[in-house]
This record gives C-alpha cells, sequence and structure tokens, in this order.
C-alpha cells in the first residue's frame, strides 16, 4: 500500500489535470509514479518538463534507459528498474543489454563510461574526481553530454527516490534487482 495518496487524473483539476493528460497520452496510461507525485502539481510539473527536456537529448533513449536502468538498481528502486526495463525495450535494447545495464556493464566502450560515471555520481554521492571526467571526454563525450548523463542521473535518483520513499505500487512487469 503506497505512503502517499495516488491521485486519480480522472478527478485532477487544472495544470495537474492538463499534466496527467499528458502523461496519459505519451504512456497509453498514467503510470502511479506520476499518481504519487501528482500531489503537488510543482512537483509533477518540475518531473514531467524534466523527462521532456532529457527525451529530446542528444544523448538519445537507449543510453537513457541504460543509465536508468543503472541507477534503479543502484538505489534499488524495483517500480524504476521495472518501468525503465519496459520502456528499453520499447527503445529497442536488447534483453542482455538491459541485464547487463542492471550491473553498470555494457559490451560497447563509450557506453560502459556513461554508466560507470552514473553509478559513481549515485554511490559517492557526486564525490568524484577530474579524472572521472576524464574518462568521460575519452570515451568521445562532449562537456554538453557529460551534463546530460549528470542531468539523467538526478532525474533518476528523484524518481527513485519518489518511488521508494512513498512505495508506490509497480504497474510495470516486475524485474528483481541485481
Amino acid at each position: 500500500m503506497p505512503r502517499i495518496e495516488l491521485q486519480n487524473p480522472e478527478t485532477a483539476t487544472g495544470e495537474r489535470k492538463e499534466i496527467l493528460s499528458q502523461i496519459h497520452a505519451a504512456f497509453g496510461t498514467t503510470p502511479n509514479m506520476f499518481k504519487a507525485i501528482a500531489n503537488s502539481t510543482p512537483a509533477l510539473k518540475m518531473m514531467w518538463s524534466a523527462f521532456g527536456a532529457l527525451g529530446g537529448g542528444k544523448l538519445g533513449p537507449k543510453l537513457g534507459e541504460q543509465i536508468a536502468i543503472a541507477v534503479a538498481d543502484v538505489n534499488r528502486c524495483e517500480y524504476c528498474l521495472a518501468a525503465h526495463t519496459a520502456l528499453g525495450n520499447g527503445a529497442g535494447l536488447s534483453a542482455e543489454t538491459m541485464s547487463q545495464a542492471q550491473r553498470a556493464k555494457s559490451n560497447d566502450p563509450k557506453t560502459q563510461a556513461a554508466l560507470t560515471f552514473a553509478v559513481k555520481v549515485v554511490k559517492e554521492r557526486a564525490n568524484i574526481s577530474p579524472d572521472d571526467i576524464s574518462a568521460l571526454r575519452k570515451a568521445g563525450y562532449s562537456e554538453e553530454d557529460v551534463a546530460e548523463i549528470l542531468a539523467h542521473v538526478a532525474l533518476n535518483i528523484f524518481t527513485n527516490y519518489t518511488n521508494v520513499a512513498f512505495d508506490v505500487p509497480i504497474d510495470f512487469p516486475k524485474v528483481a534487482l541485481s
């Protein structure tokens, strides 16, 4: 049972209703995570706009989903692991690629650099070194890319914490944490 009320999109009003309608249109349903955070219209607006901004970023949906999967596993967020595994499937990632991402692994050296960085940011609470940024540059990431990788990590920490703190019921096919 969630620790916070899940808002009903059908009875929402104003800006909250408008945002929940956009979410429903994008997913074909309104995921429980958004219903939970919809208790605060500004929080809902922040979360949804961040998804939109990063969805149009340079890194692309495949790397975004791999980062989300890795961060979810580190933060022990079953909800986000399930959701981003489903979204990764939709983005064309193989089951093996997503399984590797859950362990912050990739056969692609450039993707591996991003996953290593993302997990270090989470585990070390952003206490990274110049060498960590250097490793991303050596892998072929620009300054813009590095900032975008960090933005993906930050958004996923927000969603992970939302789901874990509020014990949001999982409404995607479950995936076991590693």
